[in-house]
């Protein structure tokens, strides 16, 4: 396996990265590949390359992409308030550096498996109680715009036989290590990360709006799941919606004073945030994962497992900001 990973010096990169070298012996190469430098405490093996670069600049994706690319992991993006301030950043590394990845994994080898991480963002307007993987997209952000013009690329390369893709729809991820970033829903993870270092956060939505989250454990699961699944099972539009749980503000923040006590709710403040708000209503808040679950995805069982997951991991390890 030669294997390339875009996006990955991040938090979600570098779990993926190392969950691939611990379940995969025969591993080649890895080439983490981020507009930044792998921190050198993660290059683990002398399989691993942390390679700086500009994946909205073709020419130098062709140097990187060859014939002997087994796999490659799309997690570079900007994120989704970020996109919506930055419009043109956003279609550019969203979209442009999308566009060039297939191109040059068509160019290198059409047997490369791509697997493009997409969000919940591609869905808007008024969706029904619960979705599924029928439900139509209807972006109501430039970030859920630029994600879904990306996810019908890959399904045409691989309609195509240009390239052997997948697009897998993350929910929100929760809960993420090291420090706020400008996704629309960095609070998500924020309101139990920041007071459990006791540290204020503020929570920009209703407490009661529900949220589609999952574990990172569980996502970085579902993504190399999605890596080996025979490309007989992706008849048809090849995107999946990752499973997740239906979970609220308030419920975590519940789940939080059991385990502080009371008082931690002072480090919790309520200001709305009308921007933030609009966004994250405008996502599915539950999911009809039968048929994922069906082809071998797994999914978190409540929040407090996922809390209790996240604080055995900050006790064995370092938090990546």
């Amino acid at each position: 396996m030669n294997i390339i990973i875009t996006g990955g010096a991040g938090f979600l990169g570098s779990e993926l990265l190392n969950s691939l070298l611990q379940q995969f012996p025969n591993i080649e190469t890895v080439k983490v590949v981020d507009r930044i430098k792998l921190d050198s405490h993660l290059v683990t093996s002398n399989k691993v390359h942390s390679i700086v670069a500009d994946i909205t600049d073709k020419a130098e994706l062709e140097n990187i992409i060859d014939k002997d690319t087994t796999h490659l992991f799309h997690l570079a993006a900007i994120v989704s308030s970020h996109a919506e301030q930055d419009f043109e950043l956003g279609m550019l590394v969203n979209l442009k550096a999308t566009e060039n990845l297939l191109e040059c994994c068509r160019q290198a080898n059409p047997n490369i498996r791509f697997v493009f991480s997409s969000s919940l963002a591609v869905f808007g307007g008024k969706l029904p109680a619960q979705i599924d993987y029928m439900t139509a997209m209807q972006p109501s952000s430039s970030y859920g715009t630029q994600k879904a013009i990306c996810e019908l690329l890959v399904n045409d390369y691989a309609r195509k036989g240009f390239v052997d893709a997948i697009t897998v729809r993350l929910p929100t991820i929760c809960i993420r290590p090291g420090v706020p970033n400008k996704a629309a829903s960095s609070f998500v993870s924020g309101i139990i990360r920041e007071p459990l270092k006791q540290q204020a956060s503020n929570c920009p939505v209703d407490v009661d709006l529900p949220l589609w989250v999952s574990s990172p454990n569980s996502v970085i699961k579902n993504i190399i799941h999605a890596s080996q699944l025979d490309s007989k099972q992706l008849s048809g539009f090849r995107t999946v919606n990752l499973p997740g749980l239906k979970t609220s503000a308030k419920e975590m923040l519940a789940c939080l004073v059991k385990l502080k006590g009371q008082s931690v709710l002072e480090l919790i403040s309520y200001e709305k945030d009308e921007s933030v708000a609009r966004i994250v209503a405008s996502w599915p808040q539950s999911m009809n994962n039968e048929k994922e679950l069906a082809l071998g995805f797994v999914k978190d069982t409540d929040f407090n497992s996922i809390l209790t997951a996240y604080l055995e991991t900050q006790k064995q390890s370092k938090p990546i900001t």
